[in-house]
């Protein structure tokens, strides 16, 4: 059976999708591609014999009955209703049909990228929040459509695999599972006997640091989909660190197979280290990895530009007229002094540090390396908080030092935090190498009473942030604060609930810290989003990557400035990123301006990041390892007098280890400029993607289509709808029970679980704050299609009709519109055929007296309106006329019909190959194919009225 061929099959009718082996894939006649089953025919012709109905047996599309005839909006409706039921979509970009993403323009380019390379071997390196995951969705949905995998495998941090399962089943409509140590012994006990879960499942997001061990990663190698996406890939590169050892040689050894698609992520493909970035390119051809990037000839730079994109929100705003896609980063500075009894705690505590560093200075190694952390770690948690001064000094009073061999791990994260490795945010322990003695336990002790004097209402940090908070609240920004350990976020966070609920009565303050598992944060910071209230979201940096948060928070405080420069992008990027509903976002940078520890770190990194940023509109990584980082920091705090400003340090620090760091950085930031400006991928132009955008639409439905149905349709199921007051793209839908009492059992569970207030909804994306994003893929929308167009093939509904008959003034002969959902099959070589579906209005004057053009055809139907009645059995005979008209033509291949729908077929066969010279592909062999005959969905009969 020939694939568009509708069979008969346990008594109802299906379309054959796909035809693999002695298997049969079936689309039931008016259900989804997730109605699919696998018929095997060998088994179906055996139960045949006795169980007819298990028989494959050719069935045709039923035809309409004049009976059932209603008006033109019923009808137009059910045309809707079909349309946004396609899936198989003839457009060019098959993919379109199955994603619930409006995808921004430049947002297409790594696909057409994708599409010119075989295998697909792409790192995709575009800035922070402009939505590369979507790239990245969009080439995997498209290859998957395509039937050119059958298989993929996400890896990424464990931190991120909510979020990508999330993302892949909400955006792209695939069942993905999470492999990781928490759902390993699930995912066996529901594989059959006899095969490995990597083979059973077809869609994986896996945790990378489960899957690179050793007795976890040799099946999984052995399993391996066709194609793998590693995100995060500057986490996999070694750059130190056994740990990313082990995710290099599982991404190696998965990119060594020639044939598999390997897609890489990073926002910060160059760490700074030259070689680790060599690396990083060797993993997409290994031949790469030998290149200087430095110093590219042109063939070598066009080469690479093939598997490369790399851009900043500047390029796409100046290439893709992306005005109003991302919000403007509005940063400004905010600072305070410290109080004497702040000073005091800092210039005791730096004394007791420089002992630790003394004895350092004697040893070597990584012994020496742990006093500097443990000195560093300490001074910065004393000048974080009061509370996370007492929990560090407690800690080490008391002896609750980690074993040695653990405290490399421990306490580097302290002295300057790693981006691609999270650590820990509980104040740290405090390790020596001999026992305190009684001397530093008793000064420990007062300076632990030292922390424990200064109240919140003696804490110059704490009532300058909640003076800024107040003042953000004011204009009505809600900012997440970011402190750096959980003492200090527990702190503030109480602190602001305690003073500014007394002027903003509805004001919710979230606390989130690593002391939360990942699913705990995730749930509180989704319930507290989805309330509609002034909202604070204190977090430490467990909540800088993985977790989204422009839906809900549009301002950043950073209370605890970061130690590493490509932090402060990341904690930004959670709110200034691609969907930000805000037009700007706030980002305060908050230190002491004679705190040292600030001034410290503001001087050697983050005041030169800035300038950087200014310039390019991205962070550039530090251009020099840990260690040396760690040597400057120590430099600067621990040499020289105490009593220093921040300004005075500046000046302290321009000595000739951080000019020499400082020009590094430079030079880097120009190699970074001159990478952004070669592998922008300018040469892909943006109306070529505009007309592949519009022919999707054209044969899918775009936004206006979309609102225009779920308008229509709602009234007529009786669903309540009606704008928001003072918002006009929003829309606002009951959700009370007696609203909803009424209203179709399939409809009423696509609705939000909630049943209390309102469901607040939008037609475009970005969609307004407080409103979800309905597309045409929405479950809502996929409801409302499914209840009308099978209520009115059955008969059973009569919110849609098949067959409609009106008297009207916007034609002046008798003309019948047909709706047909036509199938065709895509041919192209060296691959199977794929069956693609539109929805077409055709129309003829009289009956039989030629075809009108498919434009004014489409024309009659949304326009022409009833200005007369005309009596129902009048209606039913014009209705039938035109059924017994068409009837024999749809028999006849060769008839005017089939020349009509032969010429649409060459229409879809030039775009799609219009898409491959632009790609490409070659296009000899690429052809699409009319399936006869098509179906006759319904039929409307527009009677001019009588004149005179």
């Amino acid at each position: 059976m020939k694939l568009g061929s509708i069979v008969r099959f346990r008594d109802r009718d299906w379309v054959v999708v796909a035809s693999e082996d002695e298997v049969l894939l079936l689309r039931p006649l008016t259900g989804t591609p997730e109605d699919t089953v696998a018929v095997h025919r060998r088994l179906s012709t055996l139960l045949g014999g006795s169980l007819p109905t298990e028989r494959v047996a050719t069935s045709s599309f039923p035809l309409p009955e004049a009976r059932d005839v209603a008006d033109a909006a019923s009808v137009r409706l059910f045309w809707q209703a079909a349309r946004l039921l396609l899936r198989e979509g003839a457009a060019p970009f098959r993919s379109f049909g199955r994603t619930s993403v409006v995808p921004r323009p430049y947002q297409l380019v790594p696909l057409l990228m994708a599409l010119r390379l075989d295998p697909v071997r792409i790192l995709i390196a575009d800035d922070v929040g402009v939505g590369k995951t979507i790239e990245a969705g969009l080439i995997v949905r498209e290859l998957w459509d395509r039937k050119e995998i059958r298989r993929f495998a996400v890896l990424c941090p464990p931190y991120l695999c909510d979020q990508w399962h999330k993302e892949l089943a909400e955006k792209f409509h695939f069942e993905p599972i999470i492999v990781g140590s928490g759902t390993i012994g699930y995912l066996e006990r529901r594989v059959p006997r006899g095969r490995s879960f990597y083979d059973y499942y077809p869609v994986q997001v896996i945790s990378i640091d489960f899957i690179k061990r050793e007795r976890n990663k040799y099946l999984f190698l052995q399993e391996a989909p066709e194609l793998i996406v590693v995100d995060e890939v500057h986490g996999a590169v070694p750059a130190g660190g056994r740990e990313r050892h082990l995710r290099y040689e599982l991404v190696r050894e998965l990119a060594a197979d020639p044939r598999r698609h390997l897609i890489l992520l990073t926002a910060t493909p160059h760490s700074g280290i030259q070689e680790a970035f060599q690396k990083l390119l060797g993993l997409i051809d290994p031949e790469f990895e030998g290149w200087d990037f430095r110093g590219l000839d042109e063939g070598k730079r066009a080469r690479l530009a093939r598997h490369f994109i790399q851009r900043t929100r500047a390029d796409i705003k100046s290439s893709w007229d992306a005005e109003g896609y991302f919000p403007e980063r509005d940063p400004v500075e905010r600072t305070y002094r410290l109080s004497p009894l702040q000073r005091e705690l800092y210039e005791r505590t730096r004394r007791f540090c420089m002992g630790i560093v003394r004895r350092g200075q004697e040893l070597t190694g990584f012994r020496r390396r742990m006093h500097y952390w443990s000195a560093l770690a300490l001074l910065r948690c004393v000048m974080s908080s009061p509370q996370a001064a007492q929990a560090a000094l407690r800690r080490r009073r008391r002896g609750e030092a980690p074993p040695e061999e653990e405290a490399e791990y421990d306490l580097s994260v302290f002295a300057y935090e790693r981006t691609d490795e999270r650590g820990t945010d509980e104040a740290p322990a405090i390790p020596f190498a001999e026992e305190t003695a009684d001397s530093e336990a008793t000064a420990l002790r007062r300076l632990e009473a030292l922390a424990r004097a200064i109240t919140p209402d003696q804490d110059p940090k704490l009532q300058g942030c909640i003076e800024e908070v107040r003042a953000l609240l004011r204009e009505g920004f809600r900012p997440v604060i970011w402190c750096f350990f959980v003492d200090t976020a527990e702190y503030v966070a109480e602190a602001l609930r305690r003073v500014l609920s007394r002027e903003f009565r509805d004001l919710e303050v979230l606390c989130v810290t690593g002391r939360m598992d990942e699913e705990e944060r995730r749930r509180a910071v989704e319930e507290l989003m989805g309330r509609e209230t002034r909202r604070v979201l204190v977090a430490t940096d467990c909540l800088s990557e993985g977790i989204n948060l422009q839906e809900g928070f549009d301002a950043v405080l950073h209370y605890d400035l970061p130690w590493n420069p490509n932090r402060l992008e990341q904690r930004e990027g959670r709110v200034d990123r691609f969907g930000q509903k805000k037009n700007v976002v706030r980002v305060v940078r908050y230190y002491g301006t004679d705190n040292p520890v600030d001034g410290a770190i503001l001087q050697v990194l983050l005041k030169k990041a800035w300038e950087i940023y200014k310039t390019l509109k991205i962070y550039v990584p530090v251009p020099i390892e840990e260690e040396s980082v760690l040597e400057a920091l120590v430099n600067a705090l621990f040499t020289g007098p105490a009593h220093r400003t921040a300004e005075q340090m500046a000046l302290e620090f321009l000595d000739e280890k951080t000019k020499e760091l400082h020009n590094r950085w430079d030079l880097d930031a120009k190699r970074e400029r001159e990478s952004r400006t070669r592998f922008a991928q300018r040469r892909i132009k943006p109306h070529e993607v505009y007309r592949e955008l519009e022919a999707a639409d054209k044969v899918l439905g775009g936004a206006e289509e979309v609102c225009e149905f779920v308008l229509a349709a709602c009234q007529r199921i009786g669903l309540h709808i009606e704008r928001d007051p003072g918002r006009p793209s929003v829309w606002r839908i009951p959700l009370a029970p007696d609203a909803l009492a009424n209203v179709p059992e399939l409809v009423r569970w696509s609705l939000p679980r909630s049943r209390k207030g309102a469901w607040h909804i939008a037609f475009h994306s970005p969609t307004p704050e407080g409103a979800e994003f309905v597309g045409r893929n929405h479950p809502f929308v996929t409801a409302l299609a499914q209840y009308l167009f099978e209520g009115a093939i059955s008969g059973e509904a009569k919110a849609a009709s098949r067959c409609g008959a009106i008297r009207t003034d916007a034609v002046d002969r008798l003309t019948s519109l047909y709706l047909l959902r036509t199938r065709y099959l895509l041919e192209q070589p060296r691959k199977p055929p794929l069956l693609c579906e539109e929805v077409l209005v055709l129309g003829q004057r009289g009956f039989g007296e030629g075809w009108i053009p498919r434009e004014e055809a489409l024309r009659l139907l949304a326009q022409a309106v009833p200005v007369a009645n005309i009596p129902i059995e009048e209606k039913r005979d014009l209705v039938e006329l035109a059924l017994t008209h068409i009837e024999p033509i749809l028999r006849e291949e060769g008839s005017e019909l089939g020349r009509i729908l032969a010429e649409r077929a060459r229409e879809l066969e030039e775009g799609h190959k219009r898409l491959r010279r632009t790609v490409g592909e070659p296009v000899r062999g690429v052809a699409v194919r009319p399936q006869w005959p098509p179906d006759l969905l319904g039929v409307l009969v527009l009677q001019p009225v009588t004149k005179g």
